[in-house]
């Protein structure tokens, strides 16, 4: 099995910038989807989807989309549906619902290669494997117009051969803006098809480090479907949700610091903001998520340094999947970052801390 890991593995490297000069995306404006090649993909629906309106599905089915490209691609009429002959994006999903879609061939990026840095683990001609800083969000979009992972990617990868309809990076997950950690990304469609389906089927093992409020038992087990909340639109939960859909959280190692619980955590399902929603709602929300009740002011003193914490303390520490082409299993790690492990070594003495990690525990699958 090849592995990789974060800023402790030698074979890691910062790349900060390429030479002078070198040649950005082109800026011109794409040529209509209707007079490309097209690549055709099918998608059979879920019981779990029911009720969800056809744009989202396929946004949830095609991650390097966002919401308004599937859109267009519908208005332009790439999309079909098995129960409507007149296909809108608020067209409903029931199980068994074949919905195809015709995605343009790959035109110049309409984001912009932006010289930021960031932390390569792997890379090859299908895929690259990144350890995403906290405070980056992984996708442009309102509000995140630059900055963000895609900006990165498209200056210090330059063999993207494409990916649906534009030659940029295949996002086949993603990680919260306040998340830091691994990442797989793929550069080519069939890579990105094949680790889309991995994850998907639930093939790839994702694991966390997280520290929780309260006393989390080893071993816990979270089985609660997540749903967008009615009353908050920025939130999920497990309460009286929207289309809620099936997820499931387990710890698999914890450590009790004394009014707080230091976790490792597998998920399976990919839901958004899962184990921030599952701890919160047995309880024990993250430290340091203000949204889901992390954020205290009052504590002891001993617990103090977790006001110096500015996003929640959640990580993700290790990533295992197959490679799409060579079927290779590869598994990456990335160590946690500087500010989660400062305000760690606040709360454990010095003589105790190179211990903490020593006893892992893990859990039977899901």
């Amino acid at each position: 099995m090849k592995k990789g890991a974060g800023s402790r593995n030698p074979g890691a490297e910062k790349l900060r910038a390429e030479e002078p000069g070198a040649e950005e995306p082109s800026s011109r404006l794409p040529s209509p989807a209707s007079q490309r090649p097209t690549t055709h993909l099918e998608f059979t629906a879920e019981a779990d989807h029911t009720g969800e309106r056809l744009d989202r599905y396929l946004t949830s089915q095609i991650p390097d989309f966002s919401r308004s490209q599937i859109q267009r691609l519908i208005e332009d009429g790439h999309v079909t549906h098995s129960r409507h002959k007149k296909v809108k994006a608020n067209n409903d999903i029931r199980e068994g619902d074949v919905l195809a879609v015709d995605l343009p061939e790959p035109e110049p990026s309409s984001a912009q290669a932006e010289d930021i840095p960031l932390e390569i683990l792997f890379g090859d001609a299908d895929l690259v494997v990144v350890n995403k800083p906290a405070g980056m969000v992984v996708h442009p979009a309102a509000g995140n117009a630059s900055g963000t992972l895609v900006n990165a990617l498209l200056h210090h990868v330059k063999d993207l051969s494409g990916i649906g309809g534009e030659v940029r990076p295949g996002i086949v997950h993603r990680l919260d803006k306040g998340t830091s950690g691994v990442m797989v990304i793929a550069k080519n469609d069939d890579a990105h098809k094949e680790l889309a389906r991995q994850f998907h089927d639930r093939e790839v093992e994702k694991e966390y480090v997280a520290l929780a409020w309260g006393l989390v038992q080893q071993r816990k087990r979270i089985n609660a479907a997540i749903g967008r909340d009615p009353n908050n639109r920025l939130k999920m939960t497990t309460r009286r949700a929207d289309r809620a859909r099936n997820a499931v959280t387990r710890v698999t190692w914890a450590r009790d610091l004394t009014g707080v619980t230091l976790l490792r955590i597998a998920i399976a399902t990919g839901r958004t903001h899962q184990i921030r929603v599952h701890l919160s709602a047995i309880g024990h929300p993250i430290v340091g998520d203000g949204l889901y009740g992390g954020v205290h002011q009052k504590m002891p003193q001993r617990l103090r340094p977790l006001l110096r914490l500015t996003r929640p303390f959640l990580h993700a520490e290790r990533l295992a999947f197959t490679h799409p082409r060579t079927k290779e299993p590869l598994e990456f790690s990335a160590p946690l970052p500087a500010d989660l492990e400062a305000v760690l070594r606040a709360l454990v003495p010095e003589d105790q801390y190179a211990a903490i990690f020593a006893t892992k525990v893990t859990d039977e699958k899901t």
